[in-house]
């Protein structure tokens, strides 16, 4: 079985309704290009330019225009679409990093709350603590049917942990998500190596739909996403100047998977060390 899948790149603001238009326009661009299936980077709902904000502006997804608007498109056009949004924490001064599941009837039927929180202070560079202002994920969330294949779902900074990988490689996965917003010195020193990198050790598929330029006058993201092969050859990436919402595309190929996988058999030492 092959499917193509469209990765697709913009630059979120703390606008609901900007940002819908841009993540419209991908949608159109996806069927142009016969993607069945969309992958849309981390809270392309918005990206606020503090904490307080952040926890202002979120809604739940039944009241969210911006998640009200993607699972319009996805029925019209029976698009499948993959995207990172905000939702309301269990404490009222926090939200949830989620990734959800639109399928190509409108719903939702998966989502995933980010374990790994960024809270970081880069030298000559961003500092960053997203545990403000977001609640951290409690489970690993198995893989997922789809008509590409089986989904597992991660979010951004869960990428250094290659143990929510691993774990939902054991479980059977084929395709590995990443919708991101990474900054820029941590992009360019590590994006590439460590997408190609989850990719090998797991023989899986890795889709990762990227955030890129100005959000705010606080923040810059990376850009460049990118979908890589289990052999780790990447196969589609997107720059890093913001302009135009654009998507890349490329082929999701079973037997290529079956066929690393075959080849190089990675069975684990779970006599020696434990299982994840």
């Amino acid at each position: 079985m092959v499917v193509r899948v469209a990765v697709g790149q913009l630059t979120s603001t703390a606008s609901f309704s900007h940002n819908l238009r841009q993540c419209q326009l991908l949608v159109k661009k996806a069927v142009n290009a016969r993607a069945k299936a969309l992958f849309l980077p981390e809270a392309t709902d918005y990206i606020a330019s503090s904490s307080a904000e952040t926890v202002q502006l979120v809604k739940p997804t039944d009241q969210n225009q911006f998640v009200l608007g993607l699972q319009e498109e996805a029925r019209r056009e029976k698009l499948p679409i993959h995207v990172g949004i905000h939702e309301p924490g269990n404490n009222p001064q926090k939200v949830k990093n989620t990734v959800i599941w639109i399928d190509e009837h409108g719903k939702i039927t998966q989502r995933y709350h980010k374990i790994h929180l960024f809270d970081v202070d880069i030298k000559n560079g961003p500092v960053l603590k997203e545990s403000n202002s977001v609640e951290k994920g409690m489970e690993i969330v198995p893989p997922f049917e789809t008509s590409l294949g089986k989904v597992g779902n991660m979010i951004c900074f869960d990428l250094r942990f290659p143990e929510i990988s691993l774990s939902l490689r054991r479980q059977g996965a084929e395709i590995l998500t990443y919708p991101s917003a990474f900054t820029v010195p941590t992009g360019k020193a590590h994006w590439e190596t460590l997408l190609r990198a989850r990719a090998i050790e797991t023989q899986s598929y890795v889709i990762a739909a990227a955030q890129v330029g100005q959000h705010n006058e606080k923040r810059i993201s990376y850009g460049h996403s990118m979908i890589v092969d289990p052999w780790g050859r990447v196969l589609a990436e997107l720059g890093g100047t913001a302009g135009e919402p654009e998507i890349a595309t490329a082929e999701i190929d079973h037997e290529l998977l079956k066929k690393v996988r075959m080849e190089v058999p990675l069975l684990r030492r779970t006599d020696v060390y434990p299982e994840v």
